[in-house]
């Protein structure tokens, strides 16, 4: 009984508010296969199935550096800059290449199963589309087309997720029984035009079956401009070089993925979607402040609780907040998240330039003069943090997150007792509502799969790779525009040369924009970034972007310079008391040159005893291989589906070599 409420609870908490749950409706679900007529008659337990798909999609999406639909894990996102350790797929003392190290993303069958894997969601999508017009006739037609539109919309999100990590799958779009002696549900391997055919036909069936806009009540189910948004992402994809050789010779694949994404933004747009806000302080508030009500920058949102009223177990909450919060912040943060020295040194300046010397980047006063998203993104030692129930207390929620020498030889303490080991940390998409009295646990703050700037920026890069470098700086200003940069130079961007130049500037503002918002791995695999390894592989040195290959992300102290001090006395203690920097404050400046000084005659950076990156405490740099871009099929899939064909660049069951080629 407990797991079945769970779901049921998690179902509501999760995209759909109201709707009631049967306890007889999981078990029946275990047996879909042999539900009569009489269960597709009823709205009620029509919706109950829908629901419970969007949970097994979507249950697992509790942090915004997540992905891939149903799994939902955070390793993509520790493959990039954004955050540091070394793990198998980046160390260069480890090869993948056997299909024991393929990725069991897949799951085992293309048939029935009891897992929740792909196939077992994409069987539960054709269910309910083989038989809601059979048996449901005689509920209403547009409630029957909405049904069909959200099955339409997550089969192709599952597909396109699959096409995603492994190129081409089998396409499956009919209920199959389970048969040995079947040939027919032996589906071989698709090509990946083939699959981009079958995600997009089911996007453009969504778009026409879906509303613009639903009732408050079903706010979070997908839209029209949802599915035209997706459809953009995919053909966005699709026309990037890792699935197309002809990227830069061609730009049929760029001129649809632009045609998708104008669609799409011109149903947005009518349905009252747009950027959020005009100011900085409102591209921070818009991850927060509307709490599973309309927000307009939200294309795909991920509705979570804050609720109190059942155990914590058995809720579906953000846990980003949490991991994000540091140990000072009332005792409850996790620590923290350190930010790599490489992502501190990307945003741009307030004038929207890059941080160079010649533009009076101090990497040691990193925090002078940044982009606007720069102090919405990170905080660090002098920065005002808040949360809920720190705003009245006698302490101001001023985080202080440095280091200084407690003994002669090897002892430190720290400030608050915040051990964090980067002079800056992420504290982007928290809230200042959320409260630390439950460990910052139930923070219910929404997470936007898919905003609008994201849509925005796929349109400027579609412009770009067609050489269109006018229309790539309009729709880039209007993402520097809307957080206050000031317009000169282009607000910051400059005279882009070329298409590739254009292209870097849009990789370049998709880092900034949507960093921490499991983007920034597809945008490096999909650009083939690590390095140029292949004969058809120089996007590196086309788009004039180094290699991630080779590279580390570097954690520094920020250390107290001035002696020694006993381990309980903070010798900054009262220094700093007057010392706090604020974004949203009149005298912001004053408190930057403030805060400037300070650090100039207190601190340094050291580095820390083990690397950001490393393998057994020794120093490691990022080794990624050129066969882990699209990756193999796992032993178990190959042994459950014996006639699949194994990826290019990884071996089969049996040793020998792939032949399933993902770059046709």
């Amino acid at each position: 009984m407990k797991a079945k409420f769970y779901t049921c609870i998690a179902m509501i908490l999760l995209m759909i508010l109201g709707v009631s749950c049967s306890d007889d409706f999981l078990e029946d679900k275990k047996q879909y296969k042999y539900y009569d007529e009489e269960f597709f008659k009823s709205e009620e337990r029509v919706n109950w199935y829908v629901n419970n798909l969007y949970y097994d999609f979507y249950d697992g999406y509790k942090t915004p550096i997540a992905s891939l639909v149903g799994s939902f894990n955070t390793t993509q996102t520790s493959y990039t800059e954004e955050i540091g350790g070394i793990s198998d797929m980046i160390n260069p003392n480890i090869t993948l290449e056997n299909a024991s190290d393929g990725s069991g993303y897949f799951g085992k069958t293309l048939v029935e199963n009891p897992s929740n894997d792909p196939y077992n969601r994409i069987r539960d999508c054709n269910v309910m589309l083989e038989r809601i017009d059979v048996d449901g006739a005689n509920l209403s037609q547009t409630f029957r087309d909405q049904i069909k539109g959200q099955m339409y919309y997550l089969r192709a999100i599952q597909y396109f997720d699959l096409m995603r990590t492994y190129g081409g799958v089998p396409i499956i779009t009919t209920v199959q029984t389970p048969s040995k002696d079947d040939p027919s549900i032996k589906i071989p391997r698709a090509t990946v035009t083939e699959l981009v055919k079958q995600i997009n036909a089911d996007l453009d069936l969504a778009a026409g079956l879906l509303p613009s806009k639903w009732p408050a009540s079903d706010y979070g189910r997908f839209t029209k401009g949802a599915a035209l948004a997706q459809k953009s992402r995919v053909l966005l994809t699709y026309a990037s070089p890792l699935f197309n050789r002809n990227w830069d010779s061609s730009t049929e694949r760029w001129d649809a993925a632009l045609a998708a994404g104008l669609a799409a933004e011109a149903e947005l747009t009518s349905a009252g979607h747009g950027l959020y806000g005009s100011t900085a302080r409102d591209w921070e508030r818009m991850f927060y402040i509307n709490d599973n009500a309309f927000n307009s920058e939200a294309i795909v949102i991920k509705l979570l609780a804050s609720s109190t009223t059942v155990a914590t177990s058995l809720q579906s909450n953000n846990s980003w907040e949490r991991s994000t919060r540091l140990a000072s912040q009332g005792g409850q943060g996790s620590g923290g998240v350190d930010a790599p020295k490489s992502m501190i040194d990307l945003f741009p300046m307030s004038s929207g330039k890059r941080p160079t010397s010649g533009n009076n980047y101090d990497p040691f006063l990193f925090f002078k003069d940044r982009d606007p998203r720069f102090y919405r993104t990170f905080g660090f030692s002098g920065s005002y943090w808040p949360y809920n129930n720190s705003l009245a207390t006698a302490a101001a929620p001023t985080v202080w997150a440095y280091r200084w020498s407690a003994n002669a030889t090897n002892g430190f303490a720290f400030s608050m007792g915040n051990d964090v080991a980067s002079p800056a940390f992420i504290r982007k998409m928290s809230s200042p509502t959320v409260s630390n009295s439950s460990n910052f646990q139930l923070s219910g703050t929404d997470i936007m799969e898919y905003r609008f700037a994201e849509l925005v920026l796929n349109i400027a890069e579609c412009y770009a790779a067609k050489g269109d470098i006018g229309n790539t700086i309009v729709y880039l200003e209007r993402i520097r525009k809307r957080v206050g940069i000031t317009p000169a130079d282009n607000y910051g961007i400059g005279v882009l040369a070329d298409k590739y130049a254009a292209l870097e500037a849009c990789l370049y503002e998709r880092r900034v924009e949507l960093a921490y918002e499991g983007k920034r791995f597809w945008d490096v695999q999909r650009w083939m970034l690590y390095s140029d390894d292949a004969a058809n592989d120089a996007t590196n040195v086309k788009l004039g972007i180094p290699a991630i290959n080779g590279t580390q992300r570097i954690g520094n102290y920020l250390h107290y310079k001035i002696g020694i001090s006993a381990a309980g006395t903070d010798p900054l203690a009262n220094a700093r008391a007057s010392i706090s920097v604020d974004p949203d404050a009149a005298n912001f400046q004053t408190q930057i040159a403030a805060l400037s000084t300070f650090y100039t005659n207190n601190f340094e950076l050291r580095s820390p005893p083990t690397p950001m990156d490393n393998v057994s405490s020794v120093a490691t740099p990022i080794s990624w291989k050129p066969n882990y871009y699209v990756l193999g099929l796992n032993q178990s899939a190959l042994v459950g589906n014996p006639w699949l064909t194994q990826t290019i660049g990884w071996k089969d069951g049996n040793g020998a070599a792939g032949t399933y080629n993902y770059q046709e």
